[in-house]
C-alpha cells in the first residue's frame, strides 16, 4: 500500500469517527460551561484562602521567634 493511499485511508477513518460524535446542544453546552467556570472559580478561591492562611501563619511564627 502506498503512502498516499495510507493517508487517504487514515483521513477517511477520521472522517467516519467525527460523524459518530454526538455534539451537545446549546443549552447543555451552556450548563456544562457554567459548571466548569463556577467550579474553577470556587477551587481558585479555596486555594487562595489556604495560601493566605498558611502565609499569615508562617509570618506569625517567624515574628514570634
Amino acid at each position: 500500500m502506498s503512502e498516499k493511499a495510507q493517508k487517504n485511508s487514515w483521513f477517511k477513518g477520521l472522517n467516519k469517527e467525527f460523524k459518530k460524535i454526538m455534539w451537545p446542544d446549546r443549552l447543555t453546552l451552556a450548563k456544562q460551561t457554567a459548571a466548569v467556570v463556577s467550579v474553577s472559580v470556587t477551587v481558585g478561591v479555596i486555594i487562595a484562602l489556604i495560601d493566605f492562611l498558611i502565609q499569615n501563619g508562617i509570618d506569625i511564627l517567624v515574628n514570634l521567634g
